[in-house]
């Protein structure tokens, strides 16, 4: 740096401008261009037929299993559980804000909320269902080849089974209903259909009947980053098709492994205790 470079700045320019200023300063003297390292992204891996390759294992970070519309914090259902699992604010991943329930619909939402502690099938280690397992805190694992995909869910070993062109339609409902994919360009579109509607959308309450039908999208976003949205339609429960969007990251961790959660064992007391024989104790 030469003598003519400025050592101190005046006192009248902002202190974050001031800041940015002096960098500017610095790589002006050095004669580093901003650009010069920096390095292109690689493309999104691709499948041999030329179609984005989703496989890897993936992660949502945000609160919409504690609430998909926008919510403040809040105390735990339990509240000798204080801190630990009291509830996070978020800004919700509703298009719109708000989900367009019937008004007996909307009764019934605020009824699972009044009575999530025994009703939530979470906690109850029922399968996540679609889309919730998406966005519940835990990963989940994707395996594709040009005719098919397989996604495994950590949370109750949840398993999703989906033929690409397919067209079957559900033998029965389920938890995690029956899915067929499609491509639109670069995005994979997943048609799930077949639900058995005793799911819930997050600890909220929100929920859908066994006549909802949900359009999950998946679209790269950068090699580490894909965009999921997921439209759910259920004239049972609401007005009008709605739209939740948010993005998932790749596990980058170096050895990573998806471990096991059977969450079974840690229910057993939740669903069967009060079955317990008079004078056993509690696990």
């Amino acid at each position: 740096m030469n003598a003519t470079t400025p050592t101190t700045l005046p006192s009248y320019i902002p202190r974050i401008s001031r800041g940015a200023l002096l960098a500017a300063v610095c790589i002006a003297a050095l004669g580093i261009a901003p650009s010069a390292s920096a390095q292109p992204l690689p493309e999104f891996p691709r499948t041999t037929d030329n179609h984005p390759d989703f496989s890897g294992t993936w992660q949502s970070l945000n609160t919409a299993h504690w609430n998909l519309e926008p919510h403040v914090s809040d105390y735990p259902v339990v509240a000798e559980l204080g801190a630990q699992f009291a509830v996070p604010p978020g800004l919700g991943v509703v298009e719109g804000g708000k989900i367009p329930y019937l008004p007996e619909a909307l009764q019934q939402r605020d009824a699972n909320f009044a009575n999530r502690l025994n009703a939530d099938p979470e906690g109850k280690c029922y399968l996540g269902g679609v889309p919730r397992a998406t966005y519940m805190p835990y990963p989940f694992q994707i395996f594709q080849d040009e005719h098919q995909l397989a996604i495994v869910y950590q949370y109750a070993t949840g398993l999703r089974r989906i033929p690409i062109g397919g067209t079957d339609e559900a033998p029965l409902d389920s938890w995690m209903g029956w899915s067929n994919a499609r491509w639109d360009d670069d995005t994979l579109v997943i048609e799930v259909t077949g639900l058995n509607g005793q799911t819930w959308l997050d600890r909220a309450g929100n929920y859908t009947s066994a006549a909802a039908k949900v359009t999950e999208r998946y679209t790269p976003l950068s090699p580490n980053h894909i965009e999921y949205s997921a439209t759910i339609e259920d004239p049972a429960v609401f007005s009008q098709p709605w739209t939740i969007r948010m993005p998932l990251y790749r596990i980058v961790d170096t050895n990573y492994r998806m471990l096991e959660f059977k969450c079974e064992p840690f229910a057993e007391e939740k669903l069967y205790g009060h079955l317990r024989k008079p004078g056993t104790t509690k696990p």
